[in-house]
């Protein structure tokens, strides 16, 4: 095995690639790797412990046929990718597909062990227009951009390691009623099993929290430079001081009709202006989410997506626990719960508490 692994699952009209070749040749020059672009290799392949870049072709449809064959494989072999570090550079020909592939990819390579970066993909749409502020930024044309940013995954891939505390912070958040919610019991099932840590939590209940409006960039950068936010509050006042002194963020999440309820999204709305300034990437994100029904990946998938991918929050191997959990306090009397609970906390532990 060379010193990176590329997965490139084959695109059956080679043409629509061209511009996604383009940006690897960029991206990946001066390194050794190898390339898997079949799912048969794949499924040869020993792909654990190893600097993994998943590069997808997706064309106008959204679909390539060759990675969702790898996509099978990933979600059957759940130890398939474990220890490695990952990241995506995904390409369409069209402005749709592109994120809700690429968060689907990281939600499964994640439950197969896989870590990743903190902000792990790079989307090019057909427009690139998702690169105009970042092309501004670096005074260059869009696709000069993308492929600074596909090198700069590229580094953070490779020099992506574990950072273990003595003592690790975590910060948890919740927007659940104690009384009734399967969420917090689910937690509190996880937290007696966090020896060494300090934790710290908060509620985002009964409207503490104000939703962003959408300031313009340079009243949110105004604010961030002080840490603070336009709109105020126990955001600016509680929360953003949390954020910045913890190690980990645990996000304790209901499933409110296969989303987020609107607390925590406004949360994560509103940590626009502190991310102004401050960039999250040596903080790790961990997610507990209870759903009534079904639909605790999508939910774990929207954590991913605005937390770490576009919030830069790194996302330690297997970093959700997701259980289904009706009635108020069912999950208190579902079988294997306590078990899962604690694995789930040996592995917060084994990505945040040194041995020292």
């Amino acid at each position: 095995m060379g010193q990176f692994t590329l997965i490139n699952p084959l695109c059956g009209e080679a043409k629509k690639a061209e511009r996604l070749h383009s940006i690897l040749d960029a991206s990946l020059k001066g390194y050794n790797y190898e390339e898997i672009i079949t799912g048969e290799q794949f499924a040869k392949a020993d792909l654990r412990n190893k600097k993994l870049l998943f590069s997808i072709s997706l064309g106008e449809s959204g679909v390539n046929l060759e990675y969702y064959h790898m996509l099978k494989q990933i979600r059957l072999r759940r130890d398939c990718l474990e220890g490695s570090t990952g990241g995506i550079i995904i390409d369409g020909n069209s402005e749709l597909f592109t994120k809700s592939v690429s968060r689907e990819l990281a939600f499964s390579a994640n439950r197969a062990g896989c870590a990743f970066p903190g902000r792990p993909l790079v989307e090019g749409t057909r427009s690139l227009k998702n690169f105009n502020i970042q092309a501004q930024n670096l005074r260059m044309d869009n696709l000069g951009a993308y492929i600074v940013a596909g090198r700069q995954l590229v580094h953070n891939i490779i020099h992506f390691e574990k950072l273990c505390e003595k003592t690790p912070r975590i910060l948890m958040i919740h927007a659940s009623e104690r009384k009734t919610s399967n969420s917090l019991s689910l937690w509190e099932m996880v937290k007696k099993h966090l020896s060494g840590c300090q934790i710290r939590e908060l509620s985002l209940r009964n409207g503490k929290i104000q939703d962003c409006q959408g300031c313009p960039y340079e009243t949110c950068k105004h604010y961030g430079d002080e840490n603070k936010c336009f709109y105020g509050g126990p955001m600016v006042e509680e929360v953003y001081p949390a954020i910045l002194e913890c190690d980990a963020l645990v996000m304790v999440c209901a499933n409110y009709n296969d989303a987020v309820g609107a607390n925590i999204a406004a949360f994560i709305n509103r940590l626009t202006a502190l991310f102004m300034v401050h960039k999250f990437y040596e903080k790790s994100l961990f997610g507990i989410v209870v759903s009534g029904y079904s639909g605790g990946d999508i939910v774990a998938q929207q954590l991913i997506s605005a937390l770490n991918m576009n919030k830069t929050f790194r996302l330690p191997g297997r970093f959700a626990l997701l259980e289904t959990a009706n009635d108020p306090k069912a999950i208190l009397h579902s079988e294997g719960a306590e078990q899962r609970a604690e694995k789930f906390a040996q592995v917060i532990l084994e990505n945040l508490k040194s041995d020292g």
